[in-house]
């Protein structure tokens, strides 16, 4: 069974990525501190905003820092890129990897009223284009529609790093590295699937497939 890490400091918050993690036949596993070796990828979960001091900036919008989660999941994204362990941000975790590559980040865009969750609650959702010969492709094809809860946005694209889907106002929705094997998705395709599968977006399990699909690649050698 493939063994995925998710590195948190509060496992209650991730419990959707296990899920969706279970539905596809891997195992996820909640935790500060992981040993690569003992795992076959690295998932990056969403959560509250990066701490602007990460990428040299002073905090100019609202939204809560955890300076202890910066320094979880920034280790665990230090480790599983140094054994050549596949990772895949996802929102806050489409974000860090932008920073730690290099990034900055916009701390509240201009249009953020159409990515983030409902007044009610739940998340937004809207179309988005996706780049010819990217990862996604294959998947997406040229478009889909996707679901969003974010107010912050990837600024200026780290090393290696490529913008392969973008929203109508232009948020880098999705990215992929040029020679390691790092893909990231501001959505959220854990609540795009299974119990939590929408009539009005793309399937979410088919990205986190994906994912798995290289993590069992790279296991069998």
């Amino acid at each position: 069974m493939i063994r995925i890490a998710v590195p948190t400091n509060r496992p209650e918050n991730v419990i959707n990525y296990l899920n969706a993690l279970t539905g596809l036949g891997a195992r996820g596993e909640a935790g500060r501190n992981f040993d690569p070796s003992g795992f076959d990828g690295l998932l990056l979960p969403g959560g509250c905003d990066i701490a602007p001091s990460r990428y040299g900036q002073e905090k100019t919008a609202e939204g809560t820092v955890d300076d202890e989660l910066d320094a979880i999941q920034f280790a665990a994204l230090e480790r599983f890129l140094a054994a050549g362990k596949p990772v895949f941000g996802i929102c806050r975790g489409h974000q860090l990897l932008n920073v730690a590559f290099g990034g900055t980040l916009i701390q509240h865009l201009a249009g953020a009223e159409h990515h983030t969750g409902l007044p009610g609650g739940g998340d937004n959702a809207h179309g988005a284009t996706i780049e010819q010969g990217s990862y996604l492709q294959p998947i997406y094809g040229d478009a889909c529609r996707v679901n969003s809860s974010h107010h912050q946005g990837v600024d200026r694209l780290g090393e290696g790093l490529r913008a392969v889907m973008r929203a109508e106002d232009g948020t880098v929705e999705a990215m992929e590295h040029d020679s390691l094997p790092v893909w990231s998705v501001q959505w959220h395709p854990e609540r795009m699937c299974f119990a939590h599968r929408r009539e009005d977006t793309a399937d979410g399990s088919l990205v986190i497939r994906f994912f798995l699909e290289q993590c069992l690649q790279q296991k069998r050698g």
